[in-house]
């Protein structure tokens, strides 16, 4: 009863004045703190940018993204092969993350977070968000597939790891647990992409990097695109499974991925940058 009494009690001006406070104690207007803010036009910038991208553009990224994240797959089957451990294997897989970064590729689940953001921010519009959705995970797989078919043919000694790997995702009932892990998988790689870019130093985005690998595929999370390349490279090593398999595992792994990145961490941030993101809105209307 106090606590209610105290909310009733709490006037209009009084929230006034607390937001008036908070922007006079930043060094910006806005009515959050300058971290978000700094944080928010960062992510509208990078995912506009993004959004605006042509075909030919979108493709060569999704393309290279897909070669950089099979190379960080090579690394996982070497590591997995001769340690027996997903853990010490997720941490390998890094070298996939830390190479898209750098290399500024895109892979598709990265999509989220900043595309997204800047669709809300009225920069972009949503045929250009279903571009870069579409171009870059179907660009990723092909990219992905050819570089563990060279995987396969250089390194014959990881297929029987990368059979014995891909049975694992293939196999999986589509249960509350498959569907949890592809859920997850899309949650925590949104939540990398979120670090990295609240980091201000490019060291910083590698710990990112790197602690997304480690949960990804160290707990072995149903990832569309990394376990896809998985199961590529054990079609290729000649295992007991087919793109029949494939596509029964990926159509409810990328759905719950998407349902992950943007009704977890996606959302969560449109919340709370619900006043930025209106401001930016009406900048845009303005034409500034």
């Amino acid at each position: 009863m106090a606590l209610d009494h105290a909310r009733d009690e709490r006037s209009p001006q009084d929230a006034a004045d607390e937001q008036s406070a908070r922007e006079e104690l930043g060094s910006s207007d806005a009515p959050v703190e300058d971290e978000v803010v700094q944080a928010f036009d960062r992510v509208v910038d990078e995912g506009a940018q993004r959004l605006h991208r042509t075909w030919r553009e979108v493709l060569t990224t999704g393309l290279a993204g897909g070669f950089e994240v099979g190379v960080g797959v090579l690394a996982l089957l070497a590591v997995y092969a001769e340690t027996g451990s997903h853990l010490l294997a997720g941490l390998a897989f890094s070298v996939g993350f830390i190479a898209l970064l750098l290399a500024r590729s895109e892979l598709f689940t990265e999509g989220f977070l900043l595309p997204v953001t800047a669709v809300v921010a009225g920069r972009a519009r949503i045929g250009q968000l279903a571009r870069l959705w579409s171009g870059t995970l179907v660009a990723n797989l092909v990219g992905g597939w050819l570089v563990m078919w060279v995987v396969v043919v250089a390194l014959p000694e990881l297929g029987a790891t990368a059979v014995e790997s891909a049975t694992e995702f293939v196999d999986a009932p589509l249960n509350l647990q498959s569907m949890a892990l592809a859920f997850l998988a899309g949650s925590s790689i949104t939540l990398m992409t979120r670090m990295q870019q609240g980091a201000e130093s490019e060291g910083g985005k590698i710990v990112a990097a790197v602690a997304g690998a480690f949960v990804l595929a160290g707990l072995v999370l149903f990832h569309s695109v990394l376990d896809s390349l998985i199961i590529f490279a054990g079609i290729h090593a000649g295992g007991p499974i087919g793109y029949g398999d494939w596509i029964a595992w990926f159509w409810y792994t990328v759905l719950l991925n998407m349902a992950g990145g943007l009704l977890v961490v996606t959302l969560l941030r449109l919340v709370r940058s619900k006043e930025l993101i209106e401001r930016e809105r009406a900048a845009v209307a303005d034409g500034h």
